[in-house]
């Protein structure tokens, strides 16, 4: 018997602030946001150890870039992936924001609740 692949799936949690990546129905990994008017602020990314070296960690934030387009909204990358990803994929140019020490600082306190 045969191993078939599965496909990694990705969903906007949004009562919780993240996108998750599910393989085989277990959650593999999220990257954390906080919206901003019209910015949505990625500040942290992680894929549990179980499930590093698979790429799975780029689906993700290939995908809830994507989503963020579609609800036409724009990305902050505080987040070191997020930054890298966007430095490789210059499709999603046109939607990014700088990071700025008010951006900062108005995180640092969205998260000090």
């Amino acid at each position: 018997m045969t191993q078939q692949a599965v496909t990694p799936v990705v969903r906007n949690v949004d009562p919780r602030h993240r996108y998750e990546i599910l393989v085989a129905g277990e959650r593999a990994g999220l990257t954390a946001y906080r919206d901003r008017g019209e910015q949505r602020v990625f500040f942290h990314t992680e894929i549990d150890d179980a499930y590093a070296g698979q790429g799975l960690a780029s689906v993700l934030v290939e995908e809830a870039l994507t989503d963020v387009r579609a609800a036409g909204k724009r990305i902050v990358p505080v987040c070191p992936y997020v930054a890298k990803f966007l430095k490789k994929h210059e499709e999603f140019a046109d939607i990014t924001d700088e990071v700025t020490p008010e951006i900062r600082q108005w995180l640092d306190a969205a998260l000090a609740r």
